[in-house]
């Protein structure tokens, strides 16, 4: 029978070693994991290429061109590189932990694997961790490949804040897959069909993706008094909105990623007079400033991954497993 929480003896991470190398050798020899890594490289490839036929005219007159390949206007090319990314990372991380518990369940083998000696800590912590390690894995090839092609066409190497900044974004990149993936492990928990899991974990993505920048539209509405009669009330509102727009996290993988792969960036709010005070118009942020500026959207994404990580973990301890 599987040990009870009192009769608990060392610590509870004894054997997260063994279930995460295992975890990651399914993932990483799957054909799922093929055909997602596959699927990233291909969507993000496409606005890469489109990003770099624009960025040859440019070549020498920009001191950041390697970072533009992530971030060039929306209107120069058909799909940016990082609305790509906000729209496949949770698709793949999705993919990966729809069915990481409840496949358990429905193989019969969850009782078994803890009947050794092993505790429901390890379990799903090793499996999580498997599953954001395959993940990064997956972002780290569509970084070099960026890069190298990069490298290729433009005949320039990335300069040392270029490389520093394009890491920081692989890190937040890999915080925002860990969101969607601990959601899908979440309902993985949740629900014993795999295609129930899958199709909330996918409503709630498309939920937060199409339907809750509307909804937070319609709210801030609602708070629009008949007529604005000061600064301060129409700042009140553009924070409003803001507010409720970073609910998302697409949102805030957005802005830290505009925060630090465009170092033009000041800030990501409502841009006051006073805020403007000194400062030199089209002057790149350090790189330090650029991380303060962000440092809240990307405590959020780890927040939030940690919160829902801690539900799915509640939830796993009062299931009852059966043999």
């Amino acid at each position: 029978m599987p040990r009870s929480r009192a009769d608990r003896e060392g610590s509870p991470f004894t054997g997260i070693g063994p279930v995460y190398m295992k975890e990651l050798a399914d993932h990483l020899s799957s054909i799922r994991m093929l055909v997602l890594t596959l699927f990233i490289i291909v969507f993000g490839a496409f606005p890469v290429a489109s990003s770099l036929q624009q960025l040859r005219t440019t070549i020498g007159s920009d001191a950041f061109l390697f970072l533009r390949i992530f971030t060039i206007e929306p209107q120069q090319v058909p799909i940016p590189f990082v609305q790509a990314l906000n729209f496949v990372i949770p698709l793949m991380a999705i993919g990966l932990g729809f069915d990481l518990v409840n496949s358990e369940f429905n193989r019969r083998t969850l009782s078994r694997v803890l009947s050794q000696p092993l505790y429901r800590d390890a379990l799903l912590l090793g499996k999580f961790l498997a599953g954001l390690t395959t993940l990064a894995v997956a972002m780290v090839a569509l970084w070099l490949i960026v890069f190298g092609a990069g490298l290729l066409l433009l005949g320039l190497p990335p300069r040392g804040v270029e490389v520093a900044r394009a890491l920081g974004f692989l890190v937040v990149a890999i915080a925002y897959g860990g969101v969607w993936l601990a959601v899908a492990m979440l309902f993985s928990v949740i629900f014993r069909s795999t295609a129930t899991s899958a199709l909330c974990a996918l409503g709630l993505w498309l939920f937060f993706f199409i339907l809750w920048p509307m909804i937070a539209q319609a709210i801030t509405m609602a708070f629009v008094p008949p007529e604005i009669t000061s600064l301060d009330q129409f700042i009140g509102l553009q924070e409003l909105a803001l507010a409720l727009q970073r609910v998302s996290p697409g949102t805030l993988f957005s802005e830290a990623v505009l925060g630090l792969l465009n170092p033009e960036t000041r800030t990501l709010g409502p841009m006051l007079p006073s805020q403007m005070r000194g400062a030199i118009m089209g002057a790149p942020l350090p790189l330090d400033q650029s991380l303060l500026l962000i440092w809240p959207q990307v405590t959020g994404l780890i927040a939030g991954m940690i919160v829902v990580f801690s539900a799915t973990y509640v939830i796993f301890q009062r299931e009852e497993v059966r043999a």
